[in-house]
């Protein structure tokens, strides 16, 4: 009953039927990890900051991907009716009996349970279609040409890695053979947990954009690399806050080998080897930081008070004395 008067009320307030919708045409998948039960969406388009309206996801609920002359309302109540128990089906059903504009609307919605559903509408700009699978569903508008969904759909089934790898292995195949006949600019990746802790802060497991980029796929690409390294800096970080110096270096460790060159990766690994009572091996890290940036030198001295670092005076001066004489 409380499904069909929210209904209702969606339609009396017309929050399905907004005449200034815009044009996001676009590509897209959403997934959800048959293993970890992880839900997501990822997406590429030639418009300006796609991730903002396309892409919708909460723990423990579903995904979302609304697009084509996008009505952005479709994420949040489409979240609403599956968290009330509806499956993906049941609340794209009832969304577009309420919809005067769903013949131009191109909408897919994944649950918790790995129901999924889809629809292009019959007005969406050629090329357009999608193809529901197992625990997914890929769907593009304004295509150059008629393969682009179908490459998609192979490219994720046949993909190895974590959810993010599969749904970025299914967005590049739709640009290989096509993409967007406009080209491309923005990008964006969202990734929530199987369950809901009650914070959906934690539950955000990768939330990334490209807002306008030549490249959007490629860059997203190098930000999930950069997502994953911080998660072993922010692991480490953890590790440092519950005593777990070990655990620390481990983490720092494997977060510098993905990014070399990172300073502030190298820092904290060399704070982690003074914590863990290694400073020997501390100084010739803190040397290099220290030779590309003096203000990590200033940054010393100040964190023991914190209890960042578990350094008396005399460790701290003898940290200092790598750094570049002034």
């Amino acid at each position: 009953m409380k499904y069909f008067l929210l209904l209702l009320l969606l339609a009396s307030c017309g929050a399905l039927a907004q005449p200034e919708a815009r044009p996001v045409h676009t590509y897209s998948i959403v997934a959800r990890d048959s293993v970890t039960g992880d839900l997501g969406v990822g997406v590429q388009s030639h418009w300006f900051s796609v991730g903002s309206l396309v892409t919708w996801a909460e723990a423990g609920v579903g995904a979302v991907a609304t697009q084509s002359f996008v009505d952005p309302a479709y994420g949040p109540l489409g979240l609403d009716l599956m968290r009330a128990g509806k499956t993906a089906q049941q609340a794209l059903d009832g969304l577009l009996t309420t919809d005067p504009g769903k013949d131009v609307r191109q909408v897919a919605f994944i649950d918790a349970n790995g129901n999924v559903a889809a629809h292009t509408g019959s007005k969406c700009i050629q090329s357009a279609g999608h193809i529901v699978g197992k625990n997914y569903s890929v769907q593009a508008n304004l295509m150059l040409n008629d393969k682009v969904w179908p490459a998609m759909s192979k490219a994720f089934e046949r993909a190895n890695g974590d959810l993010a790898e599969r749904m970025l292995a299914a967005l590049d195949a739709a640009q290989s053979v096509g993409g967007d006949i406009r080209g491309k600019q923005s990008a964006a990746i969202l990734i929530v947990k199987a369950k809901s802790s009650g914070k959906a802060w934690a539950d955000r497991m990768m939330e990334l954009r490209v807002e306008d980029h030549e490249e959007p796929l490629k860059e997203l690409r190098r930000l999930v690399n950069v997502h994953r390294a911080y998660d072993h800096m922010n692991a480490g970080d953890l590790a440092v806050e519950h005593g777990d110096v070990d655990g620390a270096l481990r983490e720092y460790s494997a977060a510098e080998m993905m990014f070399p060159n990172n300073l502030e990766m190298k820092f904290w690994h060399a704070t982690a080897l003074v914590n863990a009572g290694r400073v020997k091996e501390s100084l010739p890290i803190f040397r290099e930081v220290f030779a590309k940036d003096s203000n990590w030198a200033t940054l010393v001295p100040r964190l023991p008070a914190s209890g960042t670092l578990n350094a008396d005076e005399k460790t701290i001066q003898e940290i200092l004395s790598v750094a570049p004489k002034k």
